[in-house]
This record gives C-alpha cells, sequence and structure tokens, in this order.
C-alpha cells in the first residue's frame, strides 16, 4: 500500500484545528455482517471506531478528526463507517485491544482487515490514510495474517520457559522509576501479586518491586474523591490520565487488599478504602451493580489537569464528568469480587453483604439458562466469556466467605457453561465469544485464559471434579504458547502455572455455620495472607464437602484445621492460635509448591 509514504507527508501538515464540515456529519452505524454485505453491493469500503467513552483521545478525535470537511466528504463518498463503544463488546475489544483506544481498522467489503491503527489519529494523517486506502485497497504491513502460534499439548509451562518470563518480569521493571513498564505507569495487578507471593517465600527482590510499585502507584490514586487513574503518561507518576475504569478499581481494591493482609502497613489500607470509596460514591447503582467507567474529562477531548487540582466542592460547582451507567455482569462481578477482597483483608461485614447484593443482581438480572450470563440487558452479539467468568469467580469466592454450598453449585454451573460455549474443538484455549458473524471470528484472549485457568482449577481443589481441572489445562495449554506467554505481563501467567501445578494452602471451619464461634474462624481463614486458597466451612449437619479429601472429626465446639503438604495441623479454638498453625503450615510446606 501507499499508505506509509502518505502518511509520512500528512505528518508534515499539522494535527489539530480543523473546522467542522458546515451541514455534514458521518454517519455512523453499529457492527454487523449488514454492514460488509451493504459495502459490498456498493462498492464502498468500511470502517471501524472503536473507542471507549470515558477516552480522553477518542474524544479529541471525534472533535478535530471526525469534523474535518475532508475527513467527512471521504467517509461519505468512499466508506461506511461504524463506531462501536469496546466496553459494550467484549468479543471486538479483545479482538483490537492492541490498538486503541481509539482503535481504528478499515476493511474492505469481504471483511478483510486493510489497515490497523492505534491511538490518535489527527485530520491530516486521517486524509492521507483514507486516500491511499481507497487507491490501493489490499492490506498493509498493520494487517498481516496472524500466526498459527507454536502447538502446545502440555497444560504447563516448560522449566525454560517459565525461568525465562521470570527474566523478562525482571528486565521490565523499571529500576530507575519504579514499577513494570517504560512510557506508561500504572498499578500492575499481576505483576504485584506475584511478588507478594515471592515474598511470603521469603524472596527480598521481589518484595521491595512489590513495596515500590504500590508506594508509587498511590499517586494515581484522586486525593479527594479516590479512586484509582488508569495509568501515568511521559514515563513517570506524575501526568495521570483521570478516566476510572470499574476493572482498574476492582484491580486496586484487591492488590492493596493483598497487601495489608501480609504486611498490615496502614497505607495500604488506607489506599484501598480510598478507592473503595470512590467506588461507592461514583460507581455503585442503586441496585447495588456497578457502573463501568467515568470520563477522563469534564468536557469532552480537554484534559482536565486543573480540574482534579481542586477541591470537591469547586469540582461539584463545575460538574462532575460523566458516569457511564451501563451495568454489565462482568463489571458488577468483578466489583463483587473486589468486596470480597477488602472483607478479607478488614472483616467489615457489610462489604460482604455488598458483594451478595451484587452477585444477587446478576442471577437476577442477566441470568441464561444453563449457568451462563449476559454482558448487558439485552447483547447484540455474545454471550461472552467474560461475564460468566467473572460471574463464577465471584460465586467460588462468596462460597469461601460463607460457607454457603448454593455459591459453589451456581460456580460449577458457570464453569459447566463455559466448557460447553466457549471450548471449541481440538484447539487449545477458550475462546472469548460465541462468534454470530464471519466478519469478527472467535478466537482465546490472553488475560481471560489466566482468569479461566485460575477459575477452573481452584474450583477443582474445591470439587475435586475432573471436568473442572481439564478446563483449567484447556487455558492453559494456550497460555503456554512461547508467543503468549511472553506478552504483556508474564506474571499473570506465572501465576497460573503456580497454582496449577501446587496444592493452596486448605483451611477447614468445623462447626455449626451459624455459630459465632464458626463465623470468627472462618473470618480468621479467610484473612491469611495468600491469594491462592481453600477456605470452607464444613457444618456436618449439611453433609460432606463436596471434596471430602481430609476427614475432620466432630469436636464439642467449632474448629479449625489447616491443611497442606500432605499434613494438617491440630485443630484451633480461635483466630489467633489459627494464624499460628497456619504460620507454622506454611513454614514446613516447599516454598515452590505455596504460589501464593
Amino acid at each position: 500500500m501507499r499508505v506509509l509514504t502518505a502518511l509520512a507527508l500528512a505528518a508534515v501538515s499539522g494535527v489539530l484545528g480543523a473546522a467542522e464540515a458546515p451541514g455534514r456529519k458521518i454517519a455512523w452505524q453499529d457492527w454487523s455482517d449488514a454492514v460488509f454485505a451493504r459495502a459490498q453491493a456498493d462498492k464502498k469500503l468500511v470502517l471501524l471506531d472503536l473507542g471507549a467513552v470515558w477516552c480522553h483521545w477518542c474524544h479529541v478525535m471525534e472533535e478535530t478528526t471526525y469534523r474535518d470537511p475532508r475527513v467527512v466528504e471521504l467517509l461519505s463518498r468512499h466508506f461506511i463507517a461504524v463506531r462501536v463503544d469496546q466496553d459494550s463488546r467484549p468479543d471486538l475489544a479483545n479482538r483490537y485491544e492492541d490498538y486503541g483506544w481509539p482503535a481504528t481498522i478499515l476493511f474492505d467489503g469481504t471483511g478483510r482487515e486493510l489497515v490497523k491503527f492505534a491511538g490518535y489519529i489527527p485530520p491530516p494523517r486521517m486524509i492521507a490514510l483514507l486516500e491511499a486506502t481507497v487507491e490501493d485497497p489490499t492490506p498493509g504491513p498493520s494487517a498481516r495474517p496472524e500466526g498459527a502460534g507454536t502447538p502446545v499439548t502440555a497444560g504447563s509451562l516448560s522449566a525454560a520457559l517459565r525461568q525465562e518470563l521470570e527474566q523478562i518480569l525482571g528486565a521490565r521493571y523499571d529500576k530507575d522509576r519504579g514499577g513494570w513498564g517504560f512510557s506508561k505507569k500504572y498499578l500492575d495487578f499481576d505483576s504485584v501479586s506475584w511478588c507478594l507471593s515471592r515474598a511470603r517465600s521469603g524472596d527480598r527482590e521481589a518484595e521491595r518491586m512489590a513495596r515500590e510499585t504500590l508506594d508509587l502507584s498511590r499517586k494515581l490514586i484522586d486525593p479527594v474523591w479516590g479512586g484509582l487513574d488508569q495509568y501515568s503518561d511521559s514515563g513517570d507518576w506524575d501526568h495521570p490520565h483521570f478516566e476510572k475504569l470499574l476493572q482498574f478499581q476492582a484491580g486496586g481494591i484487591e492488590t492493596y487488599a493483598q497487601a495489608y493482609a501480609l504486611w498490615r502497613r496502614p497505607e495500604d489500607l488506607e489506599s484501598a478504602r480510598a478507592i473503595r470509596r470512590y467506588v461507592r460514591d461514583f460507581l455503585t447503582s442503586p441496585e447495588g451493580a456497578f457502573y463501568v467507567s467515568q470520563d477522563a474529562d469534564l468536557h469532552a477531548g480537554e484534559h482536565s489537569g486543573q480540574y482534579y487540582a481542586l477541591s470537591d466542592a469547586q469540582r461539584r460547582k463545575l460538574g462532575v464528568p460523566r458516569v457511564d451507567t451501563s451495568l454489565y455482569a462482568r463489571e458488577t462481578a468483578l466489583g463483587a469480587s473486589a468486596l470480597l477482597a477488602f472483607y478479607a483483608a478488614t472483616r467489615q461485614t457489610d462489604e460482604l453483604a455488598n458483594a451478595e447484593r451484587a452477585a444477587r443482581w446478576i442471577l437476577s438480572e442477566r441470568a441464561l439458562p444453563g449457568g451462563g450470563f449476559r454482558h448487558g440487558a439485552r447483547d447484540e452479539a455474545g454471550p461472552y466469556l467474560a461475564d460468566t467468568l467473572a460471574a463464577g469467580r465471584a460465586f467460588l469466592a462468596l462460597y469461601a466467605a460463607t460457607g454457603d454450598r448454593a455459591w459453589l453449585a451456581r460456580a460449577q454451573d458457570a464453569a459447566a457453561f463455559i466448557a460447553r460455549t466457549f471450548v471449541v474443538g481440538g484447539e487449545p484455549g477458550i475462546v472469548s465469544a460465541v462468534s454470530k458473524s464471519r466478519f469478527a471470528p472467535a478466537r482465546p484472549q490472553r488475560d481471560e485464559n489466566v482468569a479461566a485457568a485460575r477459575f477452573a482449577n481452584l474450583l477443582f481443589r474445591y470439587t475435586g471434579r475432573k471436568e473442572h481441572r481439564e478446563l483449567a489445562m484447556q487455558a492453559m495449554k494456550f497460555l503456554a504458547a512461547p508467543e503468549v506467554a511472553k506478552t504483556f505481563s508474564t506474571a499473570s501467567v506465572l501465576l497460573a502455572d503456580a497454582e496449577l501445578n501446587s496444592e493452596p494452602i486448605h483451611v477447614t471451619v468445623v462447626g455449626r455455620r451459624s455459630d459465632p464461634r464458626s463465623q470468627l474462624l472462618l473470618a480468621a481463614a479467610l484473612a491469611e495472607p495468600s491469594g491462592y486458597k481453600r477456605v470452607e466451612a464444613w457444618d456436618p449437619a449439611e453433609g460432606p464437602l463436596p471434596n471430602a479429601d481430609v476427614e475432620f472429626p466432630e469436636l464439642p465446639s467449632p474448629a479449625a484445621f489447616a491443611c497442606g503438604g500432605g499434613r494438617c495441623s491440630l485443630p484451633a479454638f480461635d483466630a489467633a492460635t489459627l494464624r499460628t498453625r497456619i504460620e507454622k503450615l506454611r513454614d514446613g510446606v516447599s516454598k515452590a509448591s505455596v504460589p501464593g
């Protein structure tokens, strides 16, 4: 294509300040197969603008590029313009996540990708891009066909690849400015979690990296409203982008809560509380579900640095940035899981109630037959893996927190739905969606397969059912391919692999679940500082545990037992003794077998 030459020439001609086309606007369409049928019939190309309602540069592009008269004219004459909010379409978001947001993808009428472009495109460059594509509608370098990948039959990392991933993780740490990554600074949840697991085993360098990253990431927490900004630009921690996504709030709450459970540092607890406060005040619906995000800008396209330097009263006098009040099963389930992590670290019982309320909303408002969940109230596509997966993880965490076997049954239903719906033939991995379109074929996505491997493996520990282990291995076979494992955060794959190849610390509370003494022991077990653990409450009146791999005695009063490495502790009748029993057991178990 002539795209690269045209773009290079256009880059000299300036970027902003285009006038809006008088009387003409782009006729944006929704994504559908019909768009491509029409494109073929009309001999047009297709432009997909994949953005986010919270995205600053998406707003800038709307106010400049898509109001430029020449851009409008070119799109009207030669293209069908499609606009999609990526939060509403996880299938498209996963497919093009490396290119946004905004992401701009040009297709021909058959759905063949011609150009994929990441980020903001100023008007002159967009004009050059469109003209060059019209002149030569053949795939350019950005639209190279994807490789088939390295076939992997083992559901675990090779020793050599595991070592390489650990080396990559260390090399990607910025020793000068802290944190992982160099151009953008953000709280890398998985890398911190991996380092927390290593710190529990005595790795001082991992502990240093985790502490440093947690401390620096506090700069991304709004000092007035709380809430975690998505990232900081310019290679340091001092240029935040102010959009606040529920997914990032959930990850921030969980990560700081885990750190507090391990080190009991007041500053980690305060960080978790600040993010939780923001979620409560801005992203919680009256029904107890969670909204998607809050915009980066008070006014679309205008950077809000001065606004966020103001006090609460001063901000509210000017207005409040827009909140996307869409309610998706995925976000609400992620929020519920975060509240459960916060409850485990703090024992604030109202947060357990809030998590249960959110989970019941998902069951009431988003359930599909057979154990799965819709994304929104009415999905244009889907179902999507992310919604059922996040719900299953939340249900399993609720089972650990309450001992209520109904939650375990719902987690198993979610796993069964995933296995039936998103495992395709003999291919490794779990695909992101049920593709109803030949123009957006379903494929596995890395982060979702990490979450699926960890969820299904932990579910297997609770149930002992081989189909849950097989589901975890299905995801791991995709993750174990070197080209998959080595992209983005290698820590997430290391966590999944470590958990699949070790047993969690297993704490069982024996006694009536309604007994306050049982509840205190269960809370103490949940507070045990490990991200990989199996916590259960066994009420003998309810029959055997689903995976009765250890036989526990019935005692006159509630007691807790800690098991691991083929042995169990003596009974503990109070929280302090239980903590001592767990620590002693952990010290006797090989560090390599407890991934954290």
